[in-house]
């Protein structure tokens, strides 16, 4: 079998392929532009693809059999028209929740517990001219006893919710689907949610109905001091709304993924990056080593399966 991996780089130079040969040619391209696709498939069995668009055209003009997508998201190929051409497509699923939650957890500690401005505090040389032994200028706060909201409670939103327990945090959770019927934790309506949160991450898929779920006229509910974490899809809140409410209100706002990424020069987010209030990550949540690892793990054994039917 020919195997082609058209955006290798964001799988990391640090994770091993070599398993992947036992079934055949492999070829690698670091990234792949939408106008080589086609040219890079030619004579190919199976594409291995995290973001590269696998289109009606592209299936027309070449002759894969299998499409392995190296993600859980299935948006970068077109479904329907794989069916019609009997292409078999294969994802991922659950190979990252414990790196998302991690990232969840790590971006509200770093709003919680202010670790830069300390740590800058020893490292600028201030802590050896004091005439005590602390230095607590800056007041930081302690999860316990904090509401903790959040929206979409699958299985990334869940294992949140397992440690944010832990942290003895109070868990609301607002299911966008409202097909979501968890007992564990107190569901709520999304006014109820942000309303009475001090904490909320977000943990739900990008659809019509998320779309802006979070913008300027109901960002108004939060609590100041509200710290809001997106580690799921960019456009779920508004980055225009992000950049105007965030003068308003003392918000914070963790994003590891915005609505076009890699970022555009022209994003509204730039104009704020300056602020202590708001951190932005390049959608490095998923992308643990152990994450990675388990992930061409993953499209180790769709490829088998796929082989032994």
């Amino acid at each position: 079998m020919k195997i082609v991996i058209l955006d290798r780089s964001t799988l990391g130079p640090d994770i091993d392929l070599s398993m992947l040969s036992e079934f055949g040619e492999i070829t690698e391209y670091a990234y792949t532009k939408e106008e080589d696709t086609i040219e890079r498939l030619k004579n190919c069995d199976v594409v291995i693809t995290n973001k590269v668009l696998i289109t009606k055209d592209v299936m027309d003009n070449t002759d894969i059999k299998l499409i392995c997508i190296s993600a859980t998201g299935t948006n970068n190929v077109d479904l329907e028209y794989a069916k019609h051409k009997k292409i078999e497509v294969r994802n991922v699923a659950g190979y990252s929740t414990a790196s998302v939650a991690q990232l969840t957890i790590s971006l509200v500690l770093h709003f919680m517990q202010e670790i830069n401005y300390y740590s800058d505090y020893v490292k600028e040389g201030n802590w050896h001219k004091s005439k005590i032994f602390t230095h607590i200028d800056k007041p930081f706060s302690q999860l316990s006893g904090k509401n903790w909201g959040i929206i979409g409670l699958g299985n990334i939103g869940q294992k949140v919710a397992e440690i944010a327990t832990a942290f003895d945090c109070n868990i609301n959770y607002y299911s966008t689907s409202n097909m979501n019927f968890n007992t564990n934790y107190n569901t709520t309506n999304l006014t109820a949610l942000l309303e009475t949160s001090d904490i909320i991450s977000i943990h739900c898929p990008l659809n019509e109905k998320t779309k802006d779920l979070l913008n300027y006229e109901n960002m108004k509910l939060l609590k100041n001091n509200a710290i809001i974490i997106n580690v799921a899809r960019g456009g779920i809140i508004n980055e225009y709304d992000i950049t105007k409410i965030i003068k308003e209100k003392n918000l914070y706002f963790g994003l590891d993924t915005i609505s076009t990424e890699p970022i555009e020069e022209d994003s509204p987010l730039n104009s704020i990056l300056e602020l202590e209030n708001i951190i932005i990550t390049p959608h490095i949540a998923w992308a643990s080593r152990e994450s990675r690892k388990k992930l061409i793990e993953g499209v180790y054994k769709n490829i088998k399966g796929f082989i032994n039917e």
